[in-house]
């Protein structure tokens, strides 16, 4: 018997969705992420200022309506735009997976920002004063002696956010992305068993956060290998 009633193929598409957008959004993020902490660390008060603005604005919004926006304000401004510069009515709609990725990317990043300042704090300013003092350049110094304990500092942090990004990807279904939870709700008004196919979407959801935790473990483990625990 199909524990899925024949929606198992729909199942596992989604599942592919869920992990494209994911791994997406955390790419997207990272930069998001690394460029916020450069600007709340900056000795300039502007990029301090725009640093603090930006996570403080996306913290405090729910993920939902930041979706909304970029997917139909994203729409909006680029069926204006084209407009101006073609001269002709048009429509142009913003896929609804290059919203979600954009989307939660930016609430990635905000949250990101905030772990890799930590981390850049956590760093003992003895190295880079050393480093320094060798003459080695700014770029340098970010290349070769902060991004490599960056990463050890950040891990558990970074870790924990995209678990809970995996997660956020169900509320890209508003804007009828067929991720796992689009699915669930298509499958569910058609056969009329939601138990059967809400449990589904749980232990897919479940299945996917085990394997992250034991990946991010195995890279904990890797980051902090020569590390002497006290």
């Amino acid at each position: 018997m199909d524990p899925f009633l024949g929606w198992g193929d729909e199942f596992l598409v989604a599942t592919t969705v869920t992990i494209r957008v994911s791994l997406g959004g955390v790419l997207l993020g990272l930069l998001w992420g690394l460029l916020g902490a450069t600007a709340k660390l900056s000795k300039h008060r502007l990029p301090r200022i725009l640093g603090d603005a930006y996570t403080t604005v996306i913290r405090s919004v729910p993920e939902l309506l930041i979706i909304l926006i970029i997917y139909f304000g994203g729409t909006v401004t680029i069926t204006n735009l084209y407009k101006y510069f073609s001269g002709s009515a048009g429509y142009v709609e913003v896929p609804a997976i290059a919203a979600g990725i954009f989307a939660l990317s930016l609430v990635f990043g905000a949250y990101a920002s905030e772990v890799f300042r930590g981390a850049i704090l956590a760093i003992p300013a003895g190295q880079i004063e050393a480093a320094r003092a060798i003459g080695m350049r700014s770029w340098m110094i970010f290349w070769d002696v902060k991004l490599p304990q960056l990463w050890r500092f950040a891990l558990p942090g970074l870790g924990n956010h995209w678990l809970s990004l995996i997660k956020d990807t169900a509320l890209i279904s508003v804007v009828g992305l067929e991720e796992i939870m689009r699915v669930s709700y298509m499958a569910t008004s058609v056969t009329n068993q939601p138990f059967r196919f809400y449990f589904s979407a749980i232990m897919i959801y479940l299945l996917l956060t085990a394997v992250n935790s034991r990946i991010l473990k195995a890279l904990e483990n890797r980051a902090n290998r020569g590390v002497i625990r006290v």
